[in-house]
């Protein structure tokens, strides 16, 4: 099963590194050397290439995503002008019934001075193109400070346009301000490191990473257990800079409200549930093309670990407040989903959710309650998605404690 996932992806980066079980290294390093000759020769002669490496004939511009949480498909570069580009889909989701794609990340170099214009084919096909509409792609010179660029979206032809002449011979372009891999791992070091956190390894995802749980504070009796958890979609980066963030308040031990918070509750923050989703340049699924806020009804290790892993642990621990971040494409609002249409949903429970929303707006101007998905008509919730199935399994049996998604606006 882990072999053929590994090669889900044509031209995936987890071929650079990723060995199934049972292949031994020699097999491996020949296998790596003839992916960096095939790789050689379209830069000497170049050629484009679905994994989005490839250059431009007419001046040497140079466009590649072969790295972590990078994508794009190269279609046509034979004008640096007129680059013609497509946004790679993850694998075919089966709940969902597609393939997903609207995440895109890659490196454009030997582009100081030079008005380019990138045309991206196939955005009127991506999960959300009534998104493109006043969108404006991410750009930066040194990954770490961020702005905007011009960008376009032709409603007939499904084209999204973006015209930016770069100050700097190499720049950047994504979806959203990225939150690699590698960015998450530095993001668990760290936070480790300081007084009063436990690091869980819970295990691990079907390309072998490791699934970290950050534990703040003791557990003791009359503590409530609160957990919060984010990236189930990777392509929803502002969820781990929420995630961030978080963390850096929690551990700061000058903070008051955090020294109270920790003294009184048991925090765990999983700051990515999905980091093989994140490490491939997914949209919205893991390796196995598996949307995992549509698998908590019944996950399962061949397929869906990283969903498994987790419940199993908070049937170790108890829940009994859970918060499951997440980034909505089309909405520009900070907003709650709530678990409304549950079996046995109570007043007590609206009573916890509307306490919950009054203090955030009370804490954080940028929290509001008008503009959101709605509520599920009472028993039509979708027991597949985290914060429902959560709140059936654990809420009526710990004392009716409180769920729901939190969606954090996109910048």
């Amino acid at each position: 099963m882990r072999a053929s996932l590994g090669m889900l992806q044509v031209g995936s980066r987890a071929a650079l590194h990723w060995r199934p079980h049972g292949v031994s290294k020699a097999s491996s390093f020949k296998a790596r050397q003839c992916l960096a000759q095939c790789v050689a020769a379209r830069w000497e002669t170049g050629a484009t290439s679905p994994n989005g490496v490839g250059k431009s004939l007419e001046g040497g511009v140079y466009v590649n995503s072969y790295y972590d949480s990078g994508n794009i498909e190269i279609e046509d570069m034979g004008d640096a002008s007129d680059i013609k580009l497509r946004i790679h889909p993850d694998p075919f989701c089966e709940t969902d019934n597609c393939s997903h794609a609207m995440w895109f990340n890659f490196r454009m170099t030997n582009v100081a001075g030079k008005a380019l214009k990138l045309h991206f084919s196939n955005a009127g096909q991506c999960s959300f193109p009534a998104a493109w509409q006043g969108y404006q792609a991410c750009a930066s010179y040194d990954l770490e400070h961020w702005f905007r660029v011009p960008t376009q979206y032709n409603t007939d032809s499904g084209v999204l346009t973006i015209e930016h002449t770069p100050e700097c011979d190499a720049v950047q372009y994504a979806y959203f301000a990225p939150y690699t891999y590698n960015r998450h791992r530095q993001l668990i070091a760290r936070t480790q490191a300081k007084p009063g956190v436990k690091l869980l390894m819970i295990g691990e995802t079907l390309d072998g990473h490791d699934l970290n749980l950050l534990q703040l504070g003791t557990p003791g009796p009359g503590k409530p257990n609160v957990w919060i958890i984010a990236r189930q979609h990777p392509g929803e980066p502002m969820a781990e800079w929420f995630a961030d963030g978080l963390l850096e308040r929690l551990t700061n031990k000058h903070d008051a409200v955090a020294r109270h918070l920790l003294r009184d509750a048991c925090m765990y923050v999983m700051p990515n549930v999905n980091p093989d989703g994140t490490w491939r340049g997914h949209l919205r699924t893991n390796a196995a093309g598996v949307n995992l806020n549509r698998a908590w009804a019944k996950p399962c290790k061949e397929d869906s670990p990283e969903v498994f892993h987790l419940l199993r642990v908070m049937d170790e621990k108890g829940v009994d407040m859970l918060v499951d971040v997440h980034g909505d494409e089309e909405l520009p609002y900070c907003f709650i989903a709530g678990a409304e249409g549950i079996p046995g949903w109570s007043e007590r429970m609206k009573g916890l959710q509307d306490a919950f929303c009054t203090a955030y707006k009370r804490s954080s101007p940028d929290f509001q309650t008008k503009f959101g998905y709605g509520a599920d008509p009472p028993g039509e919730a979708n027991m597949t998605i985290c914060s429902n199935q959560v709140r059936l399994a654990w809420c009526f049996g710990f004392g009716d404690g409180a769920c729901a998604e939190f969606f954090t606006h996109w910048g």
